[in-house]
């Protein structure tokens, strides 16, 4: 079948540069996980926990009470699930209570709480409903007022700013039909006009783009006479003239998500609206996600908690053969994943969070390794709730409650989770872009080395620049204080998990540093290799944040010996899944997925498909995007 006629031909070489300018090309701060995946366990970047200022607590707890006292009043998740849509008034009500400003300074109108606190809101919200925690994050996270903060004029704050503190919800509008992860083929194109800009094209997946008032657009700027041209940001009122909003898309969770199809069809954008210079649109949606990637994961700790709750409520009140079901092993080994991992991902979301707030640290890794950890953990999470809740679990909340039983959505919150693993770079892109930043170091110095088209002067220039860097680096990987029995000791029963965690990092660096001299140029289509470094190193963030948090409880006599043991367990169960990881590194059935998967690909196996029905319906794979005037109804709803 043919490609949209808007696809946009790219090389893979060209692909892979447009992302690469995309991303921060150097290192002003220090990064604790940069440091991990490198071999060097920096435990004194996250201990002691960084804490955040009494006045931005109280600030911040005020407004949790008041949004609590909200949402238990005001909203009805299970009628969200139902009817497909966030009623108005409940919008109405969170514009009033500012949690469309969360984020955004009192200077515009703004609430001005801290990431801990956003994210802490974002938690609880999503915990009434997970289409209420979708709708503020895409609105603040990714959103108008992140870029604006981070890259606006003072004349675009002063004008959208204040707007989206109170009144206004804004969208993102990035993704295409035929372009997802792989920007290089966006179709969307502004064309300069005068002192605007002419834009046309088609946004798929627009989070928020049904109600939105404002609209973050990424579109292709020709290069031209005075203007470099490039992927470049705009800021656009989504009742200009030229946008439709084709559909509404309906999808298996969030049922609430006001996510969608619009058209630009010679949408004129003032150029005082572009965000940054021209070709610098992704860029600042890269920069803008080093903290929006967080509040993903900060839902994953709301549902985690609620997980739990659900489990111990359930498995103390439910028995078979003769006791409770939380009492036989197969069912406590669950509940314990529940509670260890919602420990360590609440760590590791605080921890992060916090860190942004001072911004002492690059957090671009931290904040990858939390939504990578906390979406495929969340989905776990949600699955054993299900599991533990056997067929009540897989029955609807309605259901439960027609036949007189209390209603627990766990299989809405499956389905809301799942999604988490795609929004925001999915899994298999996460573990890309992490693993590009984890060996950036070493392409720093040998990036020359192993690129096909280097000159042998150039090559010989990185050799030197190389031998020096691992002179020094390598001797490092031999021995640490994870080696001590004495290290650590001022964090107790759980120095020896910190040790581990030394050691384990100096091996991943070994092991990193193995595959390059082994592959090297051929590293990066190493994927499931690079996916396994990545995990590994989520892991082993992961037990450091739980050791300082409970390290931190235990100090404050805030639940210290509680959190000791969640820590303790977490760190258990975690160091299982290391090993596992390690020994996975080398021993796998990598090359023998990818041969199978070429011979189904070329259609040698269609003969393992017979004897189904396909209830498919026809229709092209991909939708054609073609730009031109919209033949749809505008389906846009705006909310007062």
């Amino acid at each position: 079948m043919t490609a949209p006629a808007t696809t946009r031909r790219v090389s893979e070489h060209e692909a892979r540069q447009v992302a690469e300018d995309a991303r921060e090309q150097h290192w002003h701060k220090p990064s604790f996980a940069k440091e991990l995946f490198l071999g060097r366990f920096r435990l004194d970047l996250i201990h002691p926990h960084p804490q955040p200022a009494p006045e931005a607590v109280a600030k911040g707890e005020a407004f949790l009470a008041r949004l609590a006292a909200f949402l238990d009043a005001e909203v009805d998740g299970a009628r969200i699930d139902r009817e497909a849509q966030i009623p108005d008034e409940v919008v109405r009500g969170l514009k009033e209570l500012g949690a469309f400003g969360m984020k955004i300074d009192e200077s515009y109108g703004g609430l001005g709480l801290t990431q801990v606190y956003y994210n802490k809101a974002l938690a609880l919200a999503g915990t009434a409903s997970p289409a209420l925690g979708a709708l503020l994050s895409a609105h603040q996270s990714i959103g108008v007022p992140q870029p604006l903060k981070l890259f606006g004029t003072k004349e675009q704050k002063d004008a959208f700013l204040p707007r989206c503190a109170r009144t206004d919800i804004s969208a993102f509008l990035l993704t295409e039909p035929d372009v997802g992860s792989d920007p290089a083929r966006l179709g969307t194109t502004a064309v300069p006009d005068g002192d605007s800009y002419v834009l046309d094209g088609v946004k798929l997946w627009t989070t928020n783009g049904v109600v939105a008032d404002l609209l973050v657009v990424m579109a292709r700027v020709p290069r031209s006479e005075g203007h470099k041209g490039g992927i470049s940001a705009f800021v656009v009122e989504a009742d200009s003239e030229g946008i439709t909003v084709e559909r509404r898309n309906a999808f298996m969770g969030l049922r609430g998500l006001e996510n969608g199809v619009t058209r630009f069809h010679q949408v004129r954008v003032p150029a005082a609206n572009r965000i940054g210079p021209e070709g610098a649109g992704l860029k600042i949606a890269l920069t803008t996600l080093n903290t929006g990637r967080l509040s993903l994961p900060a839902a994953c700790v709301g549902a985690g908690k609620w997980c739990l709750k659900i489990a111990r409520e359930w498995s103390a009140a439910r028995e078979q053969w003769g006791k409770p079901i939380g009492e036989h092993e197969a069912v406590g080994a669950k509940i314990s994943y529940i509670a260890a991992t919602t420990f360590a991902l609440e760590a590791v979301v605080d921890l992060a969070s916090q860190m942004a707030d001072e911004e002492r640290n690059d957090i671009r890794i931290e904040a990858a390794l939390a939504k990578l950890f906390g979406s495929e953990a969340a989905c776990r999470m949600a699955d054993e709730l299900v599991q533990i809740r056997g067929g009540r679990g897989f029955e609807t909340a309605d259901s439960l409650a027609a036949r007189g039983e209390r209603a627990v959505p766990a299989e809405q919150l499956l389905r809301d989770m799942r999604i988490n693993r795609i929004f925001e770079g999915s899994t298999e892109i996460m573990h890309l872009l992490i693993a590009r930043e984890a060996v950036d170091a070493h392409l720093s110095v040998a990036g020359d080395l192993i690129d096909p088209d280097t000159s042998l002067a150039d090559k010989a220039r990185a050799g030197a620049k190389a031998g020096g860097f691992y002179a020094r680096w390598l001797p490092g990987l031999v021995a640490g204080r994870g080696q001590l029995p004495t290290s650590y000791s001022e964090f107790g029963d759980l120095a020896g998990h910190l040790r581990y965690v030394e050691r384990n990092a100096r091996k991943l660096a070994r092991s990193t540093f193995y595959a390059m001299s082994r592959w090297q140029g051929r590293m990066e289509l190493k994927q499931n290799f690079l996916a396994r470094i990545v995990d590994i190193g989520a892991e082993l963030f992961a037990m450091s944040a739980v050791c300082v948090r409970a390290r931190h409880m235990a100090a404050t006599g805030d639940h210290g010996r509680e959190a000791g043991r969640l820590a303790d367990v977490f760190c258990r169960q975690s160091r299982v899944r290391v090993e596992e990881l390690f020994a996975r590194l080398w021993t796998n059935t990598d090359g023998p997925d990818r041969h199978l998967a070429r011979a189904v690909l070329s259609g040698r196996m269609e003969w393992l498909e017979a004897g189904i029905v396909d209830p498919s319906r026809e229709g092209p794979w991909i939708a054609d995007a073609t730009p031109g005037p919209s033949t749809a109804d505008n389906v846009r709803r705006r909310i007062g």
